[in-house]
């Protein structure tokens, strides 16, 4: 039986020992994994809250008084620019309009009479048969005759204008809300209660909210080179974790600080065809401001973190021997972390066999995509079912 055990020892165990880089052979070096790492580009790339607001809203007020008589819109749907909404009762303003017309009609009639004297007391006033304070007495009425056809004509188009004010229309196209007012409703100019409220919902805007320390990093790294300034593609996550289906694009930052949140507006821009994001939904953003220009991409499993958080990593040392090394890794990309300082390029940083491996620890590394030789079990080992022989 214990000659059994002893050759147990090529089963499973050895062979997970050998396929992740164990030691190859008794008493030498452990075999380790290591992968060629490259300086190259990676995107900052950032998660930020953000909250969904309307490409544009506007409010419908009147800007004449009187009686609603009818509404011309259904609520909740699309209303389109110039579309009538509500009509007002027009009596009184086409009876303002008739009076103005009126009155134009009339001063142009004294226009014509007081041009006329004015005419034939010209060559009178020349022959002295008239005096001259008669003739400037008739020019007078007759420049004062069309000043009242201007007055007359600014009255007339006035009365048009208000004419046309008892017609509301939307200011814009998009969808509008519930009515605030019913017909046989009284409403005046210039009223602080609007009738209803028009929102656009494509595409919309989302306030993305960015701390100034994130950002006076962002302007440092930029100045000193470290990077480089890139056309944002903003992507959306749904408040239910749903990815969001059309990406945007930053149109501003704000220039000016909150001071009750320390955080720097910035405001996309995206299309909104289903009216999935609605006003007022908070969303999350996910962008890159710029591209960081010297990164080195190190796979996830080849770091770990100390106790104090710092990350750590296994190299290729001089001699074959692993070498720890600190450096800084504050952000993923993919299934890598993105290292930004204490890694050259062209170093071989050790993916495989980091069970129970120590700094200075002499190694046999092997690039990490070679294939890796498994012991085979013993002949005997294995039955004819695919189960261990324990013995006749």
């Amino acid at each position: 039986m214990l000659l059994l055990a002893a050759c147990g020892g090529g089963g499973p165990a050895g062979q997970q020992a050998g396929g992740r880089g164990g030691r190859s052979g008794p008493g030498g070096p452990t075999t380790v994994g290591f992968v060629v790492v490259r300086q190259g580009s990676a995107p900052l790339q950032q998660e930020l809250p953000g909250r969904v607001s309307a490409f544009q809203v506007s409010d419908v007020r009147p800007q004449v008084s009187g009686v609603i008589q009818r509404r011309l819109f259904q609520e909740g749907a699309i209303v389109r620019q110039g579309q009538t909404l509500y009509q007002i009762d027009p009596s009184v303003y086409a009876a303002q309009q008739a009076q103005a017309a009126a009155n134009l009609q009339s001063a142009r009639a004294s226009a014509v009479a007081a041009r006329t004297r004015a005419s034939r007391y010209a060559p009178l006033a020349k022959m002295e048969a008239i005096s001259k304070q008669d003739y400037t007495d008739a020019v007078a009425q007759a420049r004062q005759a069309d000043a009242a056809i201007a007055q007359n004509s600014a009255a007339l188009r006035a009365a048009q204008v208000n004419m046309r004010f008892t017609r509301v229309p939307a200011p814009i196209t998009g969808r509008i809300g519930l009515s605030n007012v019913t017909e046989g409703a009284l409403v005046t100019a210039n009223q602080p209660d609007a009738l209803a409220t028009i929102t656009r919902l494509d595409p919309v805007f989302v306030d993305i909210q960015e701390s100034a320390a994130d950002l006076l990093r962002l302007r440092q790294a930029l100045s000193q080179g470290g990077a480089v300034p890139t056309s944002a593609q903003v992507r959306l996550k749904l408040p239910d974790g749903s990815a969001y289906g059309y990406s945007g694009t930053v149109e501003f930052s704000q220039v000016i600080v909150d001071q009750s949140t320390g955080t720097v507006t910035i405001r996309a821009r995206f299309p909104n065809p289903q009216s999935i994001l609605l006003p007022g939904m908070f969303v999350t953003a996910q962008f890159a401001q710029a591209v960081q220009t010297a990164a080195i991409l190190v796979p996830q499993q080849a770091v770990s973190r100390s106790p104090q958080g710092n990350a750590t990593l296994y190299v290729v040392g001089p001699g074959n021997r692993a070498g720890q090394r600190t450096v800084v890794a504050d952000r993923t990309q993919g299934s890598d972390w993105v290292v930004t300082q204490g890694l050259a390029s062209g170093e071989k940083v050790i993916t495989q066999g980091l069970a129970n491996l120590k700094d200075g620890a002499q190694i046999k590394p092997v690039p990490a995509s070679a294939p890796q030789r498994v012991q085979a079990p013993p002949p005997g080992a294995m039955n004819a079912g695919g189960r261990r022989n324990r013995g006749g």
